[in-house]
């Protein structure tokens, strides 16, 4: 027991305190002085990122020392799931904060701190509840069945598979570079694009892509073709492998549809003649 709850008292303090850290920075550098809803959003956004760059290394280094995909262990994979769970937890009212902070941008809270009609609060509640109701879902999921699932049902086993879904995170530095990007009004830069590519890739390749990998990687080790592996394990890793790949294929779709309206061309405003027409 004290072995799993060091690493999740070390995630419990680095993840908020990244946060607060990068958050007090932007506020009180003489150079920045940024607003507070700035600050926290960023700030957030950088902690995601950080999170997702060690998770990804993490999982590299996993799935590459297993050479037996089914027996062999690493010592890291367990130490990073257990530091990733407070993560998880921080990071649903971290998401609160940014929301929060840009409803009261928006002008719906009280200005300057004044009183706020009664309920408002609740209203903000809700109102997040129901804009990132998926994403809560998922990280109450991450903690609340996947980690007891990774620590006590796998029992030492597949530890190159937690590694290859742990490299699920590589697109997120992308995702939170886009979202800054968007919150400063920079859609149509360069940056904003080549960013929005590499976030379509890594987002196809280390999210969608990664399941019928998996199944390609147990398929190869049992000797079974690929469309053989579903029928030959059993059904509720089926059903755990469809519920982690249904949102990553609403997300994915979210990104297609934003990387079409990013790439078209804009068409250009009709001339005061056609107008009159």
């Amino acid at each position: 027991m004290a072995t799993m709850l060091t690493p999740m008292v070390a995630g419990g303090v680095v993840f908020p305190g990244l946060f607060l850290l990068s958050k007090n920075t932007l506020q009180r550098l003489p150079q920045l002085r940024w607003e507070e809803a700035d600050a926290v959003i960023v700030s957030a956004r950088l902690v995601s990122s950080v999170q997702a760059i060690m998770a990804s290394t993490a999982g590299y280094i996993v799935s590459t020392s297993c050479k037996h995909i089914i027996d062999d262990q690493h010592w890291l994979s367990s130490a990073y799931t257990q530091f990733a769970v407070p993560y998880f937890i921080y990071d649903i009212y971290a998401m609160f904060l940014c929301h929060w902070h840009k409803h009261q941008v928006k002008g719906h809270g009280g200005d300057d701190g004044a009183a706020r009609a009664p309920g408002s609060t609740w209203a903000v509640v809700r109102g997040y509840l129901h804009k990132e109701f998926l994403m809560v879902l998922h990280h109450a999921v991450m903690v609340l069945v996947c980690f007891p699932l990774s620590v006590v049902w796998r029992q030492g086993k597949g530890d190159f598979f937690l590694g290859c879904m742990l490299m699920a995170e590589v697109s997120t530095p992308f995702v939170c570079l886009g979202k800054i990007l968007i919150q400063y009004k920079q859609q149509h830069t360069l940056l904003h694009k080549v960013n929005g590519a590499l976030m379509l890739l890594s987002f196809l390749c280390c999210r969608v892509l990664l399941f019928p990998y998996l199944y390609w990687a147990y398929g190869r080790h049992a000797g079974l073709p690929l469309l053989a592996v579903p029928l030959a394990i059993p059904a509720h890793v089926n059903l755990g492998a469809a519920l982690l790949l249904a949102p990553q294929l609403y997300w994915f779709f979210l990104i297609c549809r934003g990387a079409c309206r990013l790439f078209q061309p804009r068409s250009p405003p009709p001339s005061p003649f056609q107008a009159q027409d």
